[in-house]
C-alpha cells in the first residue's frame, strides 16, 4: 500500500475518534475570546453616521437658513428651522441604522461556513462561530475559517496565494502523532502541518485543530479583511449621478441669479440670500441618493428573506434583465432525495421496494449492490451514493457482501474524458486488489471493452430505465494483483455487473415557478449529468420545454463557436454536461445576446459562475469557492427560490422608478412656486421652513413607502428590461414632468387668484401650501402603481405609505390651528370653505393626474 493509501485509511479511522469541544466549552470561549473576524470598514457607528448627515448640503442649508434668521432678528423661524433639523437627523439616523442593520445581516449570511466536530458529532456553522480548539473537517473547495494545525491529511493541498502571493497550491502534511504540538508558523513551503484562515483547500481532505481565531490569524496580522460587503459603483449609481450632478448645477446657477436680482430689485440682501437657500433646498435632488441606499440595502434583505442572499448589490439590478436561467435539475429543479427503483443484471429487472422481505432479493443482484457501495464513498455526501448505502443496509446487512476490514487503497476520480469513478479496495485476507466502478453506462462499457451488440442491448434497457424518469448507473468490478496503479481505469480487466435505476422527484414548486418564468419572457435551461431521456422525462413533469430537443455535453464540444451559438437558442435540456461544459454554454448564449444566469455548487463550477451575468451558487450543498464567486447564493437550493429573487429585482427596480418620478414630479411645483414670484412681482411664497416642512413628509414617502411598494399584478408577464435601456427613459422623464406642471399649474392659479381678489399674502400662502400638500399626496397615491387605477392601488397592502397619508394632514392641522405654529409659517386661519376648496383642489389634481397616467399607461415601462 502506498503513502498515500495509509494516510487516506488513517484519516478515515481518526474521524471516528475525534469529540472536539462541547457545546458549552465552545459557547464560553466564544464569549471569553469573541468571534473569528476581523474589524469591517463597512460598519458605521451612529457618531459616523451623525457626522455624515451634518456634511449633509441639506443640513447646511438649514443651518445658514437659521443664522439668518437670526441675523434678522426672527429668533422664533430660526428656532423652528433648528428643530426641524432635528427631527430631520433623527429621521435620517433612523432609516440609515435601518440599512445598517440590513447590510450588516448579510454580511453574517454571506460569512464563510465550517464543518466541525463538537461532542463527537459533525456540525456546520458560520465561520464566525469557530473558537479556538474546535476540529476542522476540510475538504475540496472549502475556505479555510482560522489558523490551525492538521492532526490528518489525505492528499491535501491548500492554495495560500491570498497571504503569499504564490500562485501554485502547496502541499500539506499532517502533524506526526509523537511530535509536541508544533508552534505556528508563517505560510509557504510544502509538507507543513499548518492551514491558514482565508486559504482555499484545492484538493484532498484534512482534518485540523484551531489554533488562532480573529485577528490574531495570520491575515490578521496582514490586516487583511474578507468578510465584507462592498457594492461598489453600480449600474443605478451611475445611471443617477449624471441626473443629480445636472440638477445641482442648474439649482446653484438659478440660485445665484435669484439672491442678485433679489438684493437689486427689492433692496434685501439678506433676504435675496434667503431667497436663494430656499430655492436651493426645493431644487436640490438629495433624495435620489437615498432612494438608491435604502432600495438597494432594504431589497436584499427582503431578498434575504425568500432565501436568497444578494453578495453584490449589481446582481438586484441585473435580475431584471436576465432572459435565461441555466439551473442544474439534481437539487434544484428536484428534491435531491434519491431511492433506488429497479435493478438490472443479467437481462433481468428487479424493482425495489422496501417493504419486501430482506431475503426476497435473489443472489444475482447481491453483487450488483455490493460493488455499488464499494464504488461510493465510506460516508457519503451524495444522494445517489447515500440511497445506495441505503440499499445495502436493507438487502445485504449481516452478509459477506459487508466488508468493514478492507481498506481503500486508491481511487479514480471522474472527469470530463471518463464519466466513471473506481476505488481500489485491499483485503486483508488476500495480496489482491478489488476494484469497484461506477458511473454512467457508456463509460462503464469502454472500461469493461462490450461488443458493439451487447453495448446496444444495454443502451436499449438504460432508456427504458430513462424513459421512466430514472437515473442510471452502470456497476463493474476487476481483480488485480501488481502492487503498482496503472495511471488509467482502462488499464483494469472489467467485468460488467449490472445497471441501477434511481429516482428524484421533482420539487413541488418547480412547475409552477417554471410557468411564472415562461410568463415573464424568461427561459429555462436545465442541466444534468443524466441520460438524455432521463432529463427528458424530467423536464416534462415540470413543464419546461413543449420540445424534446436534447443536446449532450459531448455534443456541445464538438461545435463550433458559431454552430453552438445558434443551437443553444432552440434547446433547453442538456444532458451528460460536467462542469468545463458548462462554461462553453454560458459563452454560447451570451454570444447570441442573452443575458444569462447561472446554477452551479461545485469547485469546477466556478468558472461558469463567474461566465454568466448573474452567477448563483446552491447555499446547502455548495463550496465556499462557487459561494465566493456568485452573485447570488440560494440559501435552500430550490429552484422557486431563484424565481422569488427575479420577482423581487423587478419589483425593486420599479419601485425605484416610482420614487424617482414622484421626487421629480413634486419637486417642480416647489421650484415654480420658489420663482415665480420673482418672475411677476408677486411677494414671496415659500421660505426654508415651508420647505423643510414638505421634506418631512418627501424623504419618508421615498424612502419608506415606495420601497415597501407591492410587486405590479404583470411583474412576472413582461419580458426583461433591456439593460441598455436608461433606468428612467424619456417617455418616464415626461410623465414626471407632466405631472409636475400641472400641479404647478393648479397650485399657481390659487394662488394667484388669492392676489387678484386682494386677499392678504398671509391667507393666499396658506391656502397654496395646503393645496401643496393634498397634491403631493395625490401624486403619491398616482405614482404608487403605474400597472392599475387608483381604486386598485387602493386595495394594496402599504403599512407605511397609510402612516403618511394620515400623518401629513394631522401636521397640517396642528400648524393651521396652533396660533404659534401659524405665525411661525406666516398663515393666516383658514375657514370651512377655505378648507373645501383646498380639499377640491387636491381632489381635482388627483382626477387630471389619474387620467395623465392613463395617457402615459402603455409607454409607462419605457
Amino acid at each position: 500500500m502506498n503513502q498515500a493509501s495509509m494516510k487516506k485509511s488513517a484519516a478515515q479511522n481518526q474521524l471516528n475518534h475525534f469529540q472536539g469541544l462541547s457545546d458549552q466549552e465552545a459557547s464560553e470561549r466564544l464569549r471569553v475570546e469573541g468571534y473569528n473576524e476581523l474589524p469591517t470598514r463597512g460598519s458605521r457607528t451612529l457618531s459616523s453616521i451623525s457626522l455624515e448627515i451634518i456634511r449633509e448640503p441639506m443640513f447646511l442649508l438649514l443651518v445658514s437658513s437659521g443664522l439668518i434668521y437670526l441675523m434678522l432678528g426672527d429668533a422664533g423661524e430660526a428656532s423652528m428651522l433648528l428643530g426641524f433639523v432635528v427631527v430631520i437627523m433623527a429621521t435620517t439616523i433612523f432609516q440609515e441604522r435601518k440599512t445598517e442593520r440590513a447590510l450588516e445581516a448579510l454580511r453574517k449570511m454571506s460569512a464563510p461556513r465550517a464543518l466541525v466536530i463538537r461532542g463527537g458529532k459533525k456540525k456546520r456553522i458560520s465561520g464566525r462561530e469557530v473558537v479556538r480548539g474546535d476540529i476542522l473537517l476540510l475538504s475540496e473547495g472549502d475556505r479555510v475559517p482560522a489558523d490551525g494545525v492538521l492532526l490528518s491529511a489525505n492528499e491535501l493541498a491548500v492554495d495560500e496565494s491570498l497571504l503569499t502571493g504564490e500562485s501554485v497550491p502547496v502541499r500539506k502534511a499532517a502533524r506526526a502523532e509523537a511530535e509536541p504540538e508544533p508552534k505556528m508558523q508563517g505560510p509557504g513551503g510544502d509538507d507543513l502541518p499548518f492551514v491558514y484562515a482565508g486559504t482555499l483547500v484545492v484538493q484532498g481532505q484534512g482534518v485540523a485543530e484551531v489554533q488562532l481565531v480573529g485577528e490574531q490569524t495570520e491575515m490578521g496580522r496582514i490586516g487583511k479583511c474578507l468578510e465584507q460587503l462592498d457594492p461598489g459603483k453600480t449600474w443605478l449609481q451611475k445611471q443617477t449621478k449624471g441626473l443629480v450632478r445636472d440638477l445641482a448645477c442648474l439649482g446653484i446657477i438659478i440660485c445665484a441669479l435669484v439672491v442678485i436680482i433679489f438684493g437689486l430689485t427689492r433692496e434685501g440682501w439678506l433676504n435675496g440670500i434667503l431667497a436663494g437657500l430656499t430655492l436651493a433646498m426645493a431644487i436640490l435632488p438629495e433624495e435620489i441618493p437615498v432612494i438608491l441606499t435604502v432600495f438597494l440595502a432594504l431589497g436584499a434583505w427582503r431578498i434575504s428573506k425568500q432565501h436568497v442572499l444578494t453578495r453584490r448589490v449589481s446582481a438586484i439590478e441585473s435580475l431584471g434583465s436576465a432572459t435565461v436561467l441555466c439551473v442544474d435539475k439534481t437539487g434544484t429543479l428536484t428534491q435531491n432525495i434519491m431511492k433506488v427503483k429497479t435493478l438490472y443484471a443479467d437481462q433481468e429487472f428487479y424493482p425495489i421496494s422496501f417493504h419486501d422481505p430482506r431475503d426476497s432479493l435473489p443472489e444475482k443482484f447481491h453483487t450488483l449492490i455490493e460493488y455499488s457501495v464499494l464504488a461510493s464513498e465510506i460516508k457519503p455526501f451524495d444522494p445517489m451514493e447515500k440511497a445506495l448505502h441505503q440499499l445495502r443496509a436493507y438487502y445485504l446487512s449481516g452478509t459477506e457482501h459487508i466488508h468493514p476490514n478492507w481498506i481503500l487503497a486508491h481511487e479514480y476520480p471522474l472527469s470530463a474524458e471518463l464519466l466513471a469513478m473506481s476505488h481500489v479496495w485491499k483485503s486483508t485476507d488476500s495480496s489482491r486488489y478489488v476494484i469497484a466502478a461506477k458511473g454512467a453506462l457508456e463509460a462503464i462499457s469502454s472500461l469493461c471493452h462490450l461488443s458493439q451488440e451487447e453495448n446496444q442491448r444495454l443502451t436499449e434497457q438504460a432508456e427504458f430505465m430513462a424513459n421512466e424518469g430514472l437515473r442510471v448507473v452502470a456497476v463493474a468490478r476487476a481483480i488485480f494483483d501488481s502492487k503498482r496503479m496503472p495511471e488509467s481505469q482502462h488499464d483494469f480487466d472489467f467485468q460488467f455487473l449490472g445497471m441501477i435505476g434511481l429516482a428524484d422527484p421533482p420539487r413541488p414548486a418547480a412547475a409552477a415557478a417554471i410557468k411564472d418564468c415562461h410568463q415573464a419572457g424568461i427561459r429555462v435551461v436545465m442541466i444534468t449529468g443524466d441520460y438524455p431521456a432521463t432529463a427528458r422525462a424530467i423536464a416534462r413533469q415540470i413543464g419546461l420545454t413543449e420540445s424534446d430537443q436534447c443536446l449532450t455535453g459531448p455534443e456541445l464540444s464538438a461545435m463550433s463557436e458559431q454552430e453552438s451559438r445558434e443551437r443553444v437558442t432552440q434547446v433547453d435540456i442538456f444532458a451528460r454536461m460536467v462542469p468545463e461544459q458548462k462554461v462553453r454554454l454560458v459563452q454560447a448564449l451570451k454570444a447570441s445576446g442573452q443575458i444569462v444566469a447561472m446554477t452551479g455548487d461545485g469547485v469546477n463550477d466556478a468558472p461558469a459562475l463567474k461566465a454568466a451575468d448573474i452567477g448563483v451558487a446552491m447555499g446547502g450543498r455548495g463550496t465556499d469557492v462557487a459561494r465566493e464567486v456568485a452573485s447570488l447564493v440560494i440559501l435552500d437550493d430550490d429552484f422557486s427560490s431563484i424565481v422569488q429573487a427575479v420577482r423581487l429585482g423587478r419589483r425593486i427596480l420599479d419601485n425605484i422608478k416610482k420614487a424617482i418620478a414622484y421626487t421629480l414630479a413634486i419637486h417642480i411645483p416647489i421650484i415654480g412656486l420658489s420663482l415665480l414670484p420673482l418672475l411677476v412681482g408677486w411677494p414671496l411664497i415659500f421660505s426654508p421652513v415651508h420647505i423643510v416642512f414638505l421634506e418631512l413628509i418627501i424623504d419618508p414617502a421615498c424612502s419608506v413607502a415606495f420601497e415597501a411598494e407591492p410587486e405590479e399584478e404583470d411583474v412576472m408577464r413582461r419580458p426583461p428590461r433591456n439593460p441598455k435601456e436608461p433606468l428612467f427613459g424619456r417617455k418616464l422623464m415626461l410623465l414626471s414632468i407632466f405631472q409636475g406642471i400641472l400641479a404647478l399649474g393648479l397650485l399657481a392659479a390659487i394662488y394667484g387668484r388669492a392676489i387678484f381678489l386682494g386677499q392678504s399674502v398671509e391667507r393666499a400662502r396658506t391656502l397654496t401650501f395646503t393645496t401643496l400638500i393634498l397634491i403631493n399626496l395625490a401624486l403619491i397615491l398616482t405614482n404608487r402603481s403605474w400597472g392599475g387605477s387608483l381604486i386598485e392601488s387602493c386595495c394594496r397592502k402599504n403599512k407605511a405609505l397609510w402612516i403618511i397619508l394620515v400623518s401629513a394632514p394631522l401636521l397640517l392641522g396642528l400648524v393651521l390651528w396652533i396660533p404659534w405654529m401659524r405665525q411661525l409659517f406666516r398663515f393666516s386661519p383658514l375657514g370651512l370653505p377655505d378648507l373645501l376648496r383646498c380639499l377640491g383642489g387636491g381632489l381635482c389634481s388627483l382626477i387630471l393626474l389619474e387620467g395623465l397616467k392613463l395617457l402615459f399607461l402603455p409607454l409607462s415601462s419605457s
